[in-house]
């Protein structure tokens, strides 16, 4: 059974991922550099809370938000 704090988690890291890509395909790189922190943050509570995301966003998004936001992880 999923946790509430989860589905809230997958449905706001697929907001993200969503406006993520709408953000890339529109040419807009401050939006993109918003999302791609944001998604990442939210990847990150999850890490913390045990939460497992795998399948959760796409290779080519992640690329994308670590090419935009880098990271030391």
């Amino acid at each position: 059974m999923i946790s509430e704090f989860s589905a809230v988690l997958r449905d706001q890291i697929e907001t993200t991922q969503d406006a993520l890509l709408a953000a890339q395909a529109a040419g807009l790189p401050r939006q993109v550099y918003r999302h791609s922190a944001r998604l990442l943050d939210l990847l990150d509570r999850a890490d913390l809370n045990g939460v497992d995301t795998n399948g959760w966003v796409t290779e080519d998004i992640l690329s994308v938000a670590y090419a935009t936001f880098p990271t030391n992880a």
